[in-house]
């Protein structure tokens, strides 16, 4: 095919994108006639970023500004239209756009240079790849041997409050959030006079590795940052599984946790100043999971 062809079959899908783009109530042939398509050589436009909340594509529909309203509260892929019994290009784009992120978030790992700019060091679990990691959550669970050194030998003794990183399910959401979030909770601690240990990264981490972690550090509480595992609207979503004084095999119900740490969730700067007020409560009624009345 040619390339004069080509772009301008591209141009045509992009206008019937467009086209159903429509807001609830108007019709796709006016939308169209007031809107022009530009395309440039080579691109077209970044599906990934458009927000589905403020996207609905059903033609002529009834009550569309109060379903349109609905979504504002729910970031779900409704209302998308379809063309015939087959759904329209745009949001089936947007879905296997989403697909990739999410899968390349799991089999993805954390870049090393950023968790060296974070000025974290890093220990392992007992996973020796990634397949191993998804396959035996068990292996996840506990630190080789050399780790648990590395940890008793780098990190603060007994500190009031033990902070560390892994990666979970999701590389993406660690690059995505430590950033403003990790230094949102230290400072919200050391304002109140709270002292915090040694922070690091855990690479194939589970979340009940914290356990162990608790026990090698003798931290009253510990509070893991771990990434979510990733959905079809955000691949970068984070959670924090905080415990009193965790012990290797005490039940989940011990946890407190706070997810849906993400750019269009709880944002990393206001989630870790509520993430500090959860540990200063925990401090102050000696608790955590269900044994703690928030």
């Amino acid at each position: 095919m040619e390339q004069v062809d080509l772009k301008q079959l591209i141009e045509q899908v992009i206008k019937d994108m467009k086209l159903t783009n429509s807001q609830p109530g108007e019709s796709a042939e006016i939308h169209s006639s007031q809107e022009h398509i530009a395309l440039e050589d080579g691109f077209i436009p970044d599906v990934t970023q458009v927000d589905i909340r403020t996207q609905y594509l059903v033609k002529d529909p009834e009550h569309g500004e109060e379903y349109l309203e609905l979504k504002q509260f729910a970031p779900c892929r409704l209302g998308i239209g379809k063309a015939g019994a087959r759904y329209k290009t745009d949001p089936l784009l947007q879905f296997r756009a989403a697909h990739s992120a999410a899968q390349d978030a799991v089999f993805s790992d954390v870049d090393e240079e950023f968790v060296e700019n974070m000025n974290l060091f890093t220990v392992a679990t007992q996973c020796d790849s990634k397949d191993t990691y998804l396959t035996r959550p068990d292996l996840g669970r506990k630190l080789t041997p050399e780790s648990a050194q590395i940890i008793k030998e780098k990190c603060k003794k007994n500190p009031t409050v033990q902070i560390y990183v892994a990666d979970g399910l999701s590389s993406a959401s660690v690059a995505a959030n430590i950033k403003d979030l990790l230094p949102a909770i230290v400072q919200g601690l050391q304002s109140s006079g709270i002292d915090t240990g040694t922070p690091f990264f855990v690479k194939y981490g589970r979340v009940a590795v914290m356990d162990e972690i608790s026990e090698l550090t003798g931290a009253e509480v510990t509070c893991t940052l771990i990434g979510e595992r990733p959905g079809l609207i955000t691949a970068e979503s984070m959670s924090a599984y905080i415990a009193y004084k965790a012990t290797v095999g005490m039940p989940e119900a011990r946890r407190t946790v706070v997810s849906n740490i993400h750019r269009a969730g709880t944002m990393p700067v206001e989630a870790g100043a509520h993430i500090a007020d959860i540990i200063k409560l925990m401090l102050e009624k000696k608790a955590s999971g269900t044994n703690l009345k928030l």
